[in-house]
């Protein structure tokens, strides 16, 4: 798998996307109308037409059965998200050769995963999709909606992360003139507690457990009986919405 070179110092500036291979954004739907609730987390290509996301939006109701006071309303959430990602497009942002902590802690229909672990973001191959499915093919994972419930979950905290370097660069740029701008700031935990990838790890792929540290990156999954309370963070994620082609196997490395 391709990883960005490591061999210079110096971070490369780029225009804002999502450090992965797809540029797709993360969508969290959570809609109630007269007493009936939508909740559904999918990712969406921002090139797509807008004409998709209103095709998207009918199906998907006459699907469930929704009225179709319903349409309008999902409407309005998906593509309000869809023009704040817009909105960071074109704009520089600053990649070091990162690794950043993920956690992943999700109930799914009855499927309980907690998981953390490295990612690097300066490698623009990765594919949390692919990660998503040899990580459930690993812990025999059944459940069809928890691989795109994980895949979802780890690019809301990539975009998250990639967001925030767009502030730290505006932020460079402005103070050019006068004092000097803090290396990097950001109020994104991910961000904060990144380290450097060479010195510490080398560039042998885009998801590291070091192997010293296996007892506090082991994934943790439960299967609870449907009557009892926890949190459900998706519930139409068995819908693929992933408009590209299919990728390489994700590179999952123990050090």
């Amino acid at each position: 798998m391709k990883t960005v070179s490591l061999g210079a110092s110096r971070p490369s500036t780029v225009y804002f996307r999502m450090p992965t291979r797809d540029n797709l954004v993360p969508i969290r739907v959570d809609v109630e109308v007269d007493g009936q609730r939508y909740r559904d987390a999918f990712t969406w290509n921002p090139r797509d037409p807008d004409s998709e996301i209103i095709s998207f939006a009918k199906r998907t109701a006459k699907d469930l059965k929704l009225p179709a006071n319903f349409v309008p309303q999902m409407l309005q959430s998906i593509q309000g998200q869809l023009a704040e990602f817009r909105s960071y497009e074109g704009q520089e942002m600053q990649i070091k050769e990162k690794i950043v902590p993920l956690k992943i802690d999700l109930r799914v229909n009855n499927t309980v995963i907690r998981d953390q672990f490295l990612w690097d973001i300066g490698n623009l191959d990765s594919d949390p999709e692919e990660f998503a499915r040899t990580l459930c093919d690993d812990l025999n994972i059944t459940d069809p909606e928890v691989g795109p419930a994980i895949a979802v979950s780890i690019r809301e905290q990539l975009y998250e992360i990639a967001s925030q370097s767009v502030s730290v660069m505006r932020e460079k740029q402005m103070s050019k003139k006068g004092r000097r701008a803090p290396e990097f700031s950001s109020n994104s935990k991910a961000v904060n507690n990144a380290v450097d990838l060479f010195k510490y790890f080398g560039s042998k792929g885009s998801v590291i457990r070091k192997r010293k540290e296996w007892y506090l990156y082991e994934p943790v999954v439960d299967v609870v009986a449907s009557e009892e309370d926890g949190k459900e963070e998706v519930n139409n994620s068995s819908r693929p919405k992933k408009r590209a082609e299919e990728e390489k196997v994700a590179s999952l490395q123990s050090l």
